[in-house]
């Protein structure tokens, strides 16, 4: 009887685990091309904002550019999030690339960082500490990650050459 339960408790959770990487997977998909959306629709939807939000124009070309740069950032982010993401549903994610992908996103997080506090010198909110600081925390877990997925791949590889 156990044996029995203990199958149907491993198939529900299989299917509540395909599920929720499905719903990623398409959150991610939605991210990535809304934000190449967004980004590419900057310069006239900030002279919309603008209308509401003066403060915003006064510096336009230089929030333009800086939200260009956010958005450029922000979508490699998400690429290499998606890349990551592939080789999780291929059920093979300790894998160099993800290493690789994990530096990559540490490394944007912190440019992000940057440019949010360039932006704070042209327009500052409350907001935008809570961005920093939210990089800032993803820079470093995305770090961090890296270095535990480095050991994984190479425990892997170890034990692949064993069997």
């Amino acid at each position: 009887m156990k044996e029995k339960e203990q199958k149907g408790y491993g198939a529900k959770l299989k299917k509540k685990k395909e599920i929720l990487t499905r719903c990623t997977k398409y959150l991610l998909d939605f991210m990535f091309y809304a934000g190449i959306a967004v980004t590419v629709t900057l310069p006239w939807s900030i002279r919309k904002i603008g209308e509401l939000m003066p403060r915003l124009v006064e510096h336009y070309e230089e929030t333009v550019t800086i939200y260009f740069a956010l958005g450029i950032a922000a979508l490699v982010l998400v690429r290499e999030l998606r890349k990551i993401f592939k080789t999780v549903l291929e059920e093979d994610c300790f894998v160099r690339e993800n290493v690789i992908s994990l530096q990559k996103m540490g490394n944007w997080s912190f440019f992000i960082v940057l440019m949010s506090v360039v932006r704070s010198i042209v327009y500052m909110t409350v907001a935008m500490y809570v961005v920093i600081l939210v990089f800032v925390i993803a820079g470093l877990f995305s770090k961090v990650l890296a270095y535990v997925f480095e050991e994984a791949v190479c425990c892997k590889q170890e034990n692949d050459l064993t069997i």
